[in-house]
């Protein structure tokens, strides 16, 4: 059995802490893989692993820019990055070009790893505890508790699947809030913004966060 594993996040604030695992998630029921042999305790043990990743970032000491680069790298071993990006892309990814998108998809991944990585570094003194994992639908859901300094305690699920041939996660639900749909109309409003251009979108991407 997978123990538990505790880690120190960023912010004590509620809206922090979401937006801190707002790097992960997409509503899609993702087709099941019989081939890979994703079962409970390996989607527990991905958590395990990517959280006390970011763990042994937060207390590393390093220089802000090296942290936010190992937390992009944590994100991308760990998240199904396709999945997500094109998720916070909505219908223009089936839209666009592949190396206009394969472009994009690197400048979210940037993005996310400056963005949340900034607020990972201010949620020292806070933990979350990775409690089960069972399967639902075409995937697994991770459950775990965030132990916030003052506040009651939250319910965290991870949605992993082996979509891509290796056990990632594609989503977290906070409190029944899917975390993808606030990426998603953030990107949505710079899309707009650009009036529909990715690669600018792309350009903006690596300037944000």
């Amino acid at each position: 059995m997978t123990t538990s594993r505790s880690w120190t996040p960023i912010r004590t604030d509620r809206r922090g802490f979401l937006g801190m695992l707002a790097c992960a998630g997409v509503a899609a029921v993702l087709p099941w893989r019989p081939a890979h042999a994703l079962d409970s305790d390996g989607a527990r043990a991905l958590i395990d692993r990517s959280l006390g990743e970011v763990y042994q970032v937060i207390n590393s000491g390093q220089p802000a820019a090296q942290m936010y680069q190992q937390f992009e790298a944590i994100f991308a071993r760990y998240a199904d990055v396709d999945v997500i990006s094109r998720s916070a892309l909505g219908p223009m990814a089936r839209q666009t070009d592949a190396a206009v998108l394969a472009d994009y998809r690197q400048a979210f991944q940037g993005y996310i790893g400056r963005k949340y990585g900034a607020r990972f570094r201010e949620f020292i003194g806070s933990r979350i505890e990775v409690t089960g994992a069972r399967p639902l639908k075409s995937f697994y859901a991770v459950t775990s508790v965030a132990h916030l300094n003052g506040r009651a305690p939250m319910e965290v699920e991870w949605h992993v699947s082996d979509r891509s041939g290796q056990d990632l996660y594609f989503n977290i639900i906070i409190e029944g809030v899917n975390m993808l749909a606030s990426e998603r109309a953030e990107i949505g409003a710079m899309l707009a913004r650009r009036q529909g251009d990715v690669t600018a979108l792309a350009a903006d991407l690596r300037q944000a966060g």
